[in-house]
């Protein structure tokens, strides 16, 4: 008799993100008079750059000709676009990353929840609360997260809380712990990490014997002197994998490619993470399309970094606008500085959702609740940069002029 993987059924019934959609859309039927402005999944509003899509109407030109026609490609990318990514992203920047370090994807999202497949089933895992859903549920469905408590989370996880008492950044865990995620500039608090911040989490990690999963995804958000790349940090190619996305940086959250980076010196046991990721993504896919990086090749171009350029200041201006409005609103808020999220308190002592539920009815405007990020976003709430300047405008005069009632 065929048998389930029974920790899905542990899971709840559906993802963060699905409810919320769910939630909008049964608004909008019944109240199709009202114009709704969805500042909750972080969803881009720029196209793609003019660079990328020149690029890729070549590389679609090319596959319609049998002389430059290509079939399957290098399941870790194709050679052009790993050495762009190791040039722009690494070597410029005085960091030793070497292209057969460098696994392109399909999204940061895939490979955030894929990197358990590498890691013995038995490893503590460490996140942020708040935090991304993803790095919880993907280990709670490869069978890491034990049972569900509402008030205490998954047994087998070790919560770190990020509270404004510790300015939203986590504390180094008390208890022995195998697998640590971090992501900063964080998603969902908006909040970044100074050098010296990471520096203990790299000396952590290495003298214990951990490995740090590092989501990067927003770093082209970064204002502020802090590092863009955990491997700015001395010690950290031994202890340190790496995500980025072309999503947020160049609108490709349609188009889909992403990489990871996973030095070679990063090994434990006498095994080597680095052929561990090659062996099971060479197993388990066959790569992003050669349409698609060829464009995010462009995204490196002298034209594709002033286009994107353009693009990360339209958002991040989005972002002081929501910030700014929100505190003269009398909102507490955070984030939005080096990154695309603002993290507002909610008012008046409300929890997430019924802060959702209020201001979908009275204002339109849709955010995420963030008790959906984990225990510690209780009371909080996100709001993204992603819409339009006129969106944002409008949205943040529609909670002004609703709470300063």
């Amino acid at each position: 008799m065929l048998k389930i993987n029974e920790n899905f059924i542990k899971l709840p019934q559906s993802y963060l993100f699905v409810d919320i959609a769910r939630k909008v859309q049964q608004f909008a039927e019944a109240h199709p008079e009202k114009t709704i402005i969805k500042m909750g999944i972080g969803d881009v509003t720029k196209p793609l750059p003019k660079a990328v899509v020149e690029a890729m109407k070549k590389a679609a030109d090319e596959m319609g000709q049998a002389e430059t026609f290509r079939g399957y490609g290098p399941e870790n990318g194709y050679a052009f676009l790993r050495e762009a990514i190791a040039e722009n992203d690494y070597r410029k920047h005085g960091i030793d990353i070497a292209p057969d370090e460098i696994f392109v994807s399909d999204g940061a999202k895939s490979d955030t929840g894929s990197i358990g497949d590498i890691f013995a089933v038995d490893n503590v895992v460490a996140v942020c609360d708040p935090v991304y859903p993803v790095y919880i549920d993907t280990n709670v469905m490869a069978g890491r997260g034990g049972e569900y408590n509402d008030q205490t989370g998954w047994s087998k996880i070790v919560y770190m809380p990020c509270t404004e008492e510790t300015n939203f950044l986590p504390e180094i865990p008390k208890e022995p712990v195998d697998v640590i995620y971090l992501c900063f500039p964080n998603n969902p608090s908006g909040v970044g990490i100074t050098r010296e911040a990471l520096q203990q989490w790299v000396d952590y990690a290495n003298e214990h014997q951990a490995v740090i999963l590092y989501d990067a995804a927003y770093e082209a958000f970064i204002t502020e002197d802090l590092p863009h790349s955990i491997y700015e940090i001395e010690g950290a190619h031994t202890c340190a994998i790496e995500f980025r996305s072309f999503s947020k940086t160049a609108g490709f959250t349609g188009t889909r490619c992403a990489f990871t980076v996973i030095p070679k010196a990063l090994q434990f046991q006498g095994v080597s993470l680095n052929a561990l990721w090659n062996r099971r993504q060479s197993t388990k896919m066959n790569g992003v399309s050669y349409v698609v990086q060829r464009g995010a090749e462009a995204v490196y171009s002298p034209e594709g970094q002033k286009e994107i350029q353009e693009n990360i200041a339209y958002y991040l201006n989005n972002a002081k606008i929501i910030r700014e409005g929100l505190t003269a609103a009398g909102f507490t808020a955070y984030g939005g500085v080096n990154s695309p999220y603002v993290w507002l308190k909610t008012p008046d002592g409300m929890t997430s959702w019924e802060f959702f539920d209020l201001l979908l009815e009275k204002t339109g405007i849709v955010g995420t609740p963030g008790s959906g990020f984990g225990l510690n976003g209780e009371g909080f709430f996100r709001l993204t940069a992603f819409n339009t300047l006129e969106n944002t405008k409008a949205a943040i005069q529609r909670i002004t002029d609703y709470f300063r009632k």
